[in-house]
């Protein structure tokens, strides 16, 4: 791992995430993934589904690279539908840490109007710094 996580004591508590990663060593970008299947079609219409397989995405492209979770510094979350991602918000959770466990590096949820594919209701990226 060739980064450090950072959470001040002069901000808040963040709660599941970092405030943010200070790195050394590759910077990998990991284009934004949506929840396909090998084929390139949307597993499910249900978006604790498609986070799940979207997560699982991004980390095969990192562990492509030869990185690991611990080695993600930032994750963008990008969600047509804020208020439904709050309500699961459970299941969110148990999908997201069955890959990360409790590694929580900084991110950003974004609320979108729409992405690139009109069925897909989440879209990650990140950032990894790789040894």
């Amino acid at each position: 791992m060739a980064h450090r996580l950072l959470n001040p004591p002069d901000l808040a508590r963040p709660p599941g995430f970092s405030h943010g990663a200070a790195g050394s060593g590759q910077t990998l970008y990991v284009s934004g993934q949506v929840g396909n299947d090998a084929q390139g079609r949307l597993v499910s219409d249900d978006l604790v589904e498609q986070f799940d397989r979207a997560l699982g995405n991004v980390l095969t492209v990192v562990r492509a690279a030869g990185g690991a979770v611990e080695d993600i510094v930032k994750i963008n979350l990008l969600v047509v539908d804020p208020r439904e991602y709050t309500a699961r918000g459970s299941a969110i959770g148990t999908a997201y840490r069955k890959h990360m466990g409790r590694h929580f590096p900084a991110m950003t949820l974004a609320g979108v109007s729409g992405l690139f594919d009109e069925r897909a209701k989440v879209e990650i990226e990140a950032v990894a710094m790789l040894p």
